[in-house]
């Protein structure tokens, strides 16, 4: 883009989506997996590439190319509210939540992503930095990981520096004690220890196994209920033990969700994922609502493409480093930020988000690209 040029017209829009196996079965307390399946958007303006992705069924590749790519093509690439207000209404019949909202965030990001390399700049430099690296946790921990896996993967992010690490409970409730203490006597006693249940508790279970979590010092309980039933989630954290937060909003679409759940009382800790929340948009938004309620943002997942928003913004505690996206991520994609001292930091040497696709080493998982 020449210096001076208004307009910046998006030329074209690619989808593809890729399955990656996991390098082990993976379970949290409501789901099992072996394999997780990555929609990419390259989206082209004024001679620069841009690129966003989210974590989701491979029909999210059709919905863009077909249904999104129509909306975008031509239009320019700099006016992103007005590129995301087109798309929001042109969705509007086809049911907004879940998968459209994830399609919808890939492209949000790569719309951002082009932004920046247009004007030659990273993304954070774009949007304003309040915080040169990104403080992360580990997270893994799965059900499906025998006690002694279990032990190595915690206590291998705490030898590399990560200060506080994250385990999946909920499949066997009767077993879960028993898992935290192990996790404690693997990390030691000055790492932070957090458990997810994915919403696998009743509001009375949780509230008897925070108390025996407590006694391991897990100082983080994510989604002890399902995220939808907010007033059970307000109910547990009205009633947990001193020193634990209560933690959700992994799946939230967009600012309402968040501003239902900040109003409800909640959560202590608000999640937000740029690959289900609208984007790098839909990210700030949260953000902006926990500034506005005073409560803490913590980023969940796919860790190289939330380092630059998370970087921007102004109430972000952490962000998740979660093993499957960390190695993935690694897999497909140049420019990764590499992990110091427990945080990530940008690479502002690369525009934009700082992110290639390799594209050899992604073809071998390609499910077929959708033009």
């Amino acid at each position: 883009m020449q210096r001076g040029e208004a307009v910046a017209r998006i030329e074209r829009v690619e989808a593809s989506a890729y399955k990656i196996p996991t390098d082990a079965p993976e379970a949290d307390g409501t789901f099992e997996w072996n394999s997780t399946t990555l929609v990419v958007v390259e989206l082209t303006a004024g001679g620069q590439r841009g690129l966003g992705y989210t974590y989701t069924d491979a029909v999210a590749a059709e919905l863009i190319s077909r249904v999104f790519a129509e909306e975008l093509r031509s239009q320019d690439a700099m006016d992103i509210p007005a590129r995301m207000i087109a798309l929001l209404r042109r969705v509007r019949n086809l049911g907004r939540p879940g998968l459209i909202s994830m399609a919808l965030s890939a492209v949000d990001a790569a719309l951002w992503d082009v932004k920046a390399r247009l004007l030659g700049v990273p993304l954070v430099r774009l949007l304003g930095a309040a915080r040169a690296r990104v403080p992360v946790y580990g997270s893994g921990g799965f059900t499906s990981y025998s006690v002694e896996k279990l032990q190595s993967q915690l206590s291998g992010w705490v030898e590399q520096g990560i200060p506080r690490v994250k385990m999946k409970v909920g499949s066997h409730p009767e077993q879960d004690v028993a898992r935290v203490r192990a996790a404690r006597q693997a990390i030691g006693k000055d790492a932070e220890l957090f458990v997810d249940a994915n919403g696998a508790y009743s509001a009375t279970q949780a509230l008897a196994l925070a108390e025996r979590f407590a006694e391991q010092g897990v100082t983080w309980f994510e989604e002890p209920v399902s995220s939808d039933d907010l007033p059970s989630l307000h109910r547990i954290r009205a009633r947990a033990p001193a020193g634990m937060a209560v933690a959700a909003g992994e799946y939230g679409d967009g600012g309402l969700y968040f501003r239902r759940m900040l109003e409800a009382g909640a959560v202590d800790v608000l999640q937000a994922d740029v690959t289900r929340c609208l984007g790098i948009t839909g990210f700030l938004q949260a953000d902006a609502l926990c500034d506005a309620y005073g409560v803490p943002l913590s980023g969940h997942c796919a860790p190289a493409l939330h380092v630059h928003a998370a970087c921007a913004a102004r109430r972000l505690v952490h962000l998740e480093y979660f093993h499957d996206h960390a190695r993935l991520e690694r897999m497909l994609f140049d420019g990764v930020p590499e992990l110091k001292d427990g945080a990530l930091v940008p690479d502002l040497s690369r525009p934009g988000l700082g992110l290639e696709l390799k594209r050899a080493d992604a073809a071998r998982y390609a499910m077929g690209a959708r033009t």
